[in-house]
């Protein structure tokens, strides 16, 4: 595969660049393309998939959020986890994210659920998995996603350091099972879904937690209030594959 047809973020390139030269990912790419040529429809949009790392440079990031999936909905992922395009309804586990943070540091939640602001401060919103078919949540798992976002996670580790991860669910705990604890800070709770929020999730704090860390190691906290008027940013440039 071609890097320079990716449009990637000049510093995740530099890192990741050999990661496209590997069986694995020209397997992901084959059977992106053999989705497309079915006519199924893929979230986010092609040109969407990297707009985690687009919009958050790896020397400037300071928290990392591990998602598992994109939303399978229309118009809702942009390739942000947890995030949605403003005006699309705001999904249960990102109203529990909000409850949450409500509750921890006096958030007002706002009317929509784009993140975006959050991601230009250094919180990478990151998903294991970088496309779904529409209506089949787990659809692109296991087809080489996974390998490339844990060597995403293992830069981060290892090039980093006083990074926040938030492993929220056994998913994203499994996942960053091998970020380096002596050099990082690792908060876990239950996974905000309405399923689990309840067993842990709400009353992690894990919002104040972390501005307190990065304020300890000489980092300015994130500003966590977003902004209740808000325009959405769509991705430029080429896709992984022609959609």
């Amino acid at each position: 595969m071609n890097i320079d047809k990716v449009q990637l973020e000049e510093s995740w390139k530099n890192r990741l660049i050999s990661e496209f030269k590997k069986d694995y990912m020209e397997n992901l790419k084959s059977f992106l393309k053999q989705e497309y040529q079915n006519k199924k429809t893929i979230f986010p949009r092609g040109v969407e998939f990297f707009s985690a790392l687009n919009s958050t440079p790896l020397d400037q990031v300071k928290v990392v959020i591990i998602g598992q999936d994109p939303y399978h909905g229309p118009n809702q992922a942009h390739g942000l986890c947890f995030s949605v395009k403003p005006g699309v309804k705001i999904p249960p586990s990102l109203v529990n994210i909000y409850q949450e943070l409500k509750n921890d540091i006096g958030f007002k939640p706002p009317t929509h659920g784009y993140l975006q602001e959050w991601a230009e401060q250094g919180v990478l919103l990151l998903n294991a998995t970088l496309s779904v078919e529409e209506g089949r949540a787990g659809s692109h798992q296991n087809k080489g996603w996974e390998q490339f976002t844990d060597k995403v996670i293992h830069v981060l580790s290892e090039t980093q350091k006083n990074l926040v991860f938030m492993l929220w669910g056994s998913y994203a705990q499994k996942k960053g099972s091998a970020i380096d604890t002596t050099k990082h800070l690792v908060l876990k709770a239950p996974h905000p879904s309405p399923l689990s929020a309840y067993r842990g999730f709400l009353g992690c704090k894990h919002f104040s937690k972390t501005n307190v860390y990065l304020k300890k190691v000489g980092k300015t906290p994130i500003h966590w209030q977003i902004s209740e008027n808000q325009k959405f940013k769509g991705a430029v440039g080429d896709a992984l594959v022609e959609s």
